[in-house]
């Protein structure tokens, strides 16, 4: 029986957080315990309730998410955390990476991104509980596993065959893409290609935009980042 884990979503913003608790949902291991609008708040649920995983956005009143971060190390709260927010600065990724954070998510970012951050924490855990007894191989498996990304973490509907397919096209035809060419040269249903679109611009490989010069519809473009 799969284990399930206990989620605390902390957001300043009632939207994000009900998206966010959406996003948490669909994936079956993963249950919201608690919703917090402010990094106090969080450290107050967390003083009194267990938590697996904490997704938290960086910019909060009161208390911000880098400092309920420290806060939480600090504290040693034992829970891991993912860290949501619309900043992309170096030196705010710097400080929560040295802060163990399981992953960054910068927004707006797309659904199978998010899932990818949630199959990292799980498959960080197993790879722990899997080794009760530290020695240099099991170590060097645990690092190894937190840090690759393998088929297991694409999200459902994504397979890496068919990503292989995509990223060869783009990668031998150069400026912006319409979802329909690309469709009809990978052998792909246009169905199909947005989703896979939707994934490789959320992981950051594929830029898109609208083109709205096509007489009707507008239509989506892609090129690589």
């Amino acid at each position: 029986m799969e284990k399930t884990y206990k989620v605390l979503i902390v957001d300043d913003d009632p939207m994000v957080a009900m998206i966010n608790e959406q996003y948490v949902c669909k994936n079956k291991q993963f249950k919201v315990v608690g919703s917090c609008r402010n990094g106090q708040d969080a450290l107050n649920f967390l003083e009194k309730n267990s938590a697996d995983l904490v997704i938290m956005d960086v910019y909060m009143p009161d208390m911000d998410g880098l400092e309920t971060l420290k806060n939480i190390r600090q504290k040693k709260i034992q829970t891991e955390v993912i860290m949501v927010t619309a900043a992309n600065d170096v030196a705010t990724l710097e400080d929560t990476m040295h802060l163990g954070v399981i992953d960054f998510l910068i927004k707006p970012f797309a659904y199978e991104r998010f899932q990818i951050a949630l199959e990292k924490f799980i498959s960080n855990r197993n790879a722990f509980r899997d080794s009760p007894v530290l020695n240099q191989s099991s170590v060097d498996s645990i690092i190894t596993n937190a840090k690759k990304v393998s088929s297991k973490e694409y999200p459902k509907g994504i397979q890496e065959k068919t990503l292989g397919l995509i990223r060869d096209y783009f990668e031998k035809n150069s400026g912006w893409l319409s979802g329909e060419v690309i469709a009809e040269n990978v052998g792909l249903s246009s169905v199909t290609i947005r989703r896979y679109m939707n994934f490789l611009v959320g992981s950051g490989e594929v830029e898109e935009s609208i083109n709205y010069e096509t007489g009707g519809r507008p239509s989506m473009l892609y090129k690589l980042s």
